[in-house]
């Protein structure tokens, strides 16, 4: 048995493998998950459903039968397939009295301070209600032209249980784990039951795609482990064809991939760390000195760059003078007004801005990036 400390809150995604049948939905999986949900909750934890699907689902509707790679057709079957798996989860999970709620996000939601404070908000109430929240990224409106994409559910349901503090993720595939090979074509694979840390060398092990219409494969789940344990939450990575995979998981069973966590950060240096950066600011050697070995503020006078258009209160990437990104951090100027003050002394900037920040940030408000 697996020692898994005292898991409270649960996330768990579903692949679109295990939702997918031949004619759409595999009504039987859907029940059987909502069944698992329901009896984790009856022992007390807080789960949070992370589910592919919806616009693999969407393309079966349509008898579209080919990856959706064309984005106005993706979103159309996002749009048709979210209420139908939501169907199927209300009636799985109404068996079980047991309410569920849809909540779609996007990566600006978790990007923007106010929307993941809302998001935050909404979903405590909803576990603190017993309703199962239903996470799906939000495919009718975000695409990658506009950078409020995650890229796949994996990585998505990492952020959600990073940011809402979860204390165990659990991926749920169509394969038994991570094997130090492809065990399709490798006799001499083997399944790894605890990874410690996640080197080259595990990444080196995950290769290939998912299926036809999901986005995913074992590196993508081994990024998404990667993004929890700086939360310090732990990962599972089991087969959701295996009988009771996910209470089997939760209650510390031998059974699938383990990927421990890490020291927790704190909640606010998670967020600036799993948040994209809007921006850079390049800085000189001293300034680079002062951040790293000094643990002090970064002032104006040791910028030599900006890049990117952001917001007093975005996330930016701070770059050391070999443009390597050496920390993120929340900035207290804007774009426009740090190209105008940069290099300069704390001095001159009253005189140019007015009433403004001594400092572009301090140290609580950043994180460094190994």
């Amino acid at each position: 048995m697996r020692d898994l400390g005292r898991i409270k809150t649960v996330v768990v995604k579903v692949g679109t493998n295990l939702l997918s049948s031949k004619t759409g939905i595999d009504k039987a999986r859907i029940d059987d998950i909502a069944r698992q949900v329901a009896h984790l909750i009856e022992l007390g934890y807080n789960v949070i459903l992370v589910s592919s699907g919806a616009i693999g689902m969407g393309a079966k509707a349509l008898k579209h039968n080919n990856p959706v790679k064309h984005i106005p057709l993706r979103q159309a079957c996002a749009s048709i397939g979210n209420p139908l798996l939501m169907t199927a989860y209300q009636e799985s999970f109404s068996k079980h009295k047991l309410l569920c709620g849809q909540v779609l996000i996007t990566r600006n939601v978790l990007n923007n301070r106010t929307g993941y404070n809302n998001m935050r908000a909404a979903v405590t109430t909803l576990l603190q209600l017993k309703v199962v929240p239903v996470f799906n990224e939000n495919d009718v409106v975000s695409t990658s032209e506009i950078n409020n994409v995650f890229g796949d559910n994996d990585r998505m349901s990492a952020y959600v249980a990073s940011k809402i503090d979860a204390d165990l993720l659990v991926l749920m595939t169509d394969i038994d784990g991570v094997y130090t090979g492809n065990p399709k074509t490798d006799p001499d694979a083997k399944l790894i039951d605890e990874i410690p840390e996640l080197t080259n060398e595990v990444f080196g092990y995950a290769k290939g795609a998912g299926s036809t219409f999901s986005t995913g494969g074992m590196k993508t789940k081994l990024l998404a482990a990667q993004i929890a344990q700086k939360g310090g939450c732990g990962t599972i990575i089991v087969s959701g064809y295996e009988k009771d995979a996910l209470i089997r998981s939760v209650l510390g069973e031998n059974i699938g991939t383990y990927i421990l966590p890490e020291k927790r950060l704190a909640q606010r240096q998670r967020w600036i760390y799993n948040t994209s950066a809007s921006g850079s600011v390049t800085v000189d050697e001293g300034a680079e000195k002062a951040l790293t070995v000094g643990h002090k503020s970064l002032l104006p006078s040791g910028i030599k760059d900006v890049s990117g258009v952001f917001n007093d209160g975005d996330v930016i990437n701070v770059k050391a003078p070999d443009g390597n990104v050496i920390m993120k951090a929340i900035t207290s100027f804007n774009s426009s007004d740090l190209l105008r003050i940069m290099g300069h002394s704390t001095k001159d900037i009253a005189k140019m801005l007015g009433d403004v920040p001594k400092v572009v940030f301090r140290p609580e408000d950043s994180i460094y990036i190994n």
